[in-house]
């Protein structure tokens, strides 16, 4: 059962604050009585709940698949070429290197 505004590029924050939202709701709801708790009030939260849930899912996948994506791509690109790979990860390592050593002299 997929929401109609369901999209795979959710943004984060939305999809974070849509659980607060939630954790919100549950919290009103187990402040009440039992008795006070309607039917359709539980629904509509399990439904939302469901909702968040699969969107989180999906968001989880996707991610997962970029990550997967930019590593082997990351690997193809050093074993292609390994002394431009080697040259810019020793730059890199001066960069931080000379920060980190200025940073230190001014404590």
């Amino acid at each position: 059962m997929k929401n109609s505004r369901h999209t795979a590029a959710q943004d984060p924050k939305e999809l974070l604050s849509e659980l607060q939202a939630l954790v919100v709701d549950a919290e009103k709801m187990i402040g009440e009585s039992a008795g006070e708790a309607t039917e359709g009030v539980m629904d509509a939260l399990r439904s939302r709940y469901e909702n968040v849930s699969e969107r989180l899912t999906d968001v989880y996948a996707n991610t997962k698949k970029k990550v997967a994506a930019g590593a082997k791509y990351t690997d193809t690109t050093i074993r292609d070429n390994p002394y431009q790979s080697l040259a810019v990860a020793a730059g890199l390592g001066l960069v931080i290197g000379l920060l980190l050593g200025r940073r230190g002299s001014n404590d």
